[in-house]
Formats: structure tokens, sequence, C-alpha cells
């Protein structure tokens, strides 16, 4: 049984201090593979080596939507270029944050639209943040052919609605360590809606710390919270969820199958 965080953040300092044990704590929960999303163009090189220097890391290149201001803004040109690379599975992440950020967000809309286009340039899939922007992130999508490549609706906190527009899209939904609170409900409903096939999990490490973590610096071992979960609200074994949503990773993220040995 082997797990996939299909979504961290290992380039960050409160994890890349201390990566070589928490490569190690990954292995002993049999968390086999990772996808590290970049968040900014500054950043990114750190996010690639991650990847080059370990065989079971991916990588992901965009600039987060929360970055107002960003020192380099990206152009279709330069992603599809830093997407070149054969550990760089896919374009993100990106997409709308309403949440944080307030008044004139064309700009935020306007880099959206450059990430699509840069996906459907390389063919590479799309990983999309939204919060609080649900229909705005939907009509983006349609408007710019987002489904030619799809990709996942990472750290899904949305209703059923938006979830099954997402689906109808062809894009993937995955759930991270909020799934397991208590006060989550509706999130739950959801994970109980997605379709088996169209299924991730993820750790958004190092936010999001599930249960029985909740508060502390979050991981990628602790992406077995997530699926355990899961298994508990949809009466499966925890094998079915590990193995359908390692399976769902490499058929999504089909340039991984190409650098990885995941049978």
């Amino acid at each position: 049984m082997k797990f996939v965080d299909s979504h961290c953040h290992l380039d960050f300092p409160e994890l890349l201090d201390t990566l070589p044990r928490l490569l190690e704590r990954m292995a002993s929960a049999d968390v086999a593979w990772a996808l590290c999303a970049g968040v900014t163009l500054e950043r990114f090189p750190v996010v690639l080596e991650i990847a080059r220097r370990n065989a079971h890391i991916f990588a992901a290149v965009g600039v987060h939507p929360d970055t107002e201001g960003a020192a380099e803004e990206p152009t279709v040109e330069r992603l599809v270029s830093l997407a070149d690379d054969p550990k760089v599975v896919a374009i993100g992440e990106t997409g709308l944050d309403y949440y944080r950020l307030s008044g004139d967000l064309e700009w935020q809309r306007s880099r959206f639209r450059t990430h699509i286009t840069a996906a459907r340039k390389c063919r590479k899939p799309l990983i999309i943040h939204t919060r609080s922007a649900s229909s705005d992130t939907l009509r983006v999508l349609d408007e710019e052919q987002g489904r030619e490549v799809g990709g996942v609706f990472h750290c899904f906190t949305e209703d059923i609605a938006t979830a099954r527009a997402a689906l109808d899209m062809g894009f993937y939904i995955s759930f991270s360590g909020i799934v397991t609170f208590k006060n989550a409900q509706s999130i739950k409903e959801v994970a109980c809606f997605v379709p088996l096939d169209r299924l991730l999990i993820e750790t958004d490490a190092p936010y999001l710390a599930p249960t029985p973590h909740r508060g502390k610096t979050n991981e990628p071992s602790y992406v077995r919270y997530v699926a355990e979960e899961i298994a508990r609200l949809r009466d499966l074994p925890l094998d079915s969820i590990a193995g359908v949503t390692t399976s769902n990773f490499f058929r999504l993220f089909s340039a991984a199958s190409e650098v990885a040995d995941h049978e």
C-alpha cells in the first residue's frame, strides 16, 4: 500500500530545513511520491532542485494568485520553458483567490489566463487554487479552454455544485487535512460525492495538518490521515483509497509516469 501527496511545498523553510528527516518519515509512512508545487518563479529553482535530487519528488511551476506584485510576473513563454524539464509535471499552482485580496483583481485573472495558455501549449495539466472565487475560476477556465488539458482543484473547500462543475470540465478534486476537521462537514460530503476515479489526496504542507496533528507543521507523511478519513467516510478499505488515488495521480500527471517506476 503506497500513498501520493499530490500537493505540498517542500521548498518552504519549515520543511526544507529538515528535508532529509522529512523524506525518511515519508518512506516510513508508505508515502512513496509527492508533488512540490511552485508559488513564485524566484523560488522555483529550489523546487526543481528538490525534484531533481529525489526520484520520487515531482515539481509544478507557477505563481500563486496571492502573490500580488510578484518580483517576476509569469509569461507564457517563461512557464513553457520551465515546464520543459522532465521533472515538471504540471503548471501551477494558479487560479483565483478573493479571500485575502480586494479591489480590482483583474491582474489575478490575467495571470490565471497566462497559466492556462501555457498549460495548453506544453500539454501539461493545471493545479488550480480557488478560494471565494469559484464562479470566476470556472468561468475563466471555460473561456480559456482549460478543459483541453484538465488538472486538479487542489485543497478543495467549495461546495458540491462547484465540484460537479469542475468534474464536468474533466478536472480532478483533491482533499487536504481539512477533511479530517470535525467542523468540515460540507467538505466531508464532497469527499463522498466525488467519483473514485477523480479523487486525489494531499497535505498542502506545511499548512493544514490533519487531525491528530492539527495546529502543527504539516508534512507529506501525514497524507495517510487524509486517506484514512476518506476511507472511513466512504466505508472503504484504506488500501482501496491508497490504490485509486495513486492510480489517479499518475493518470493525471502523465509526465510523472515517464520518470518514475510506480508499478
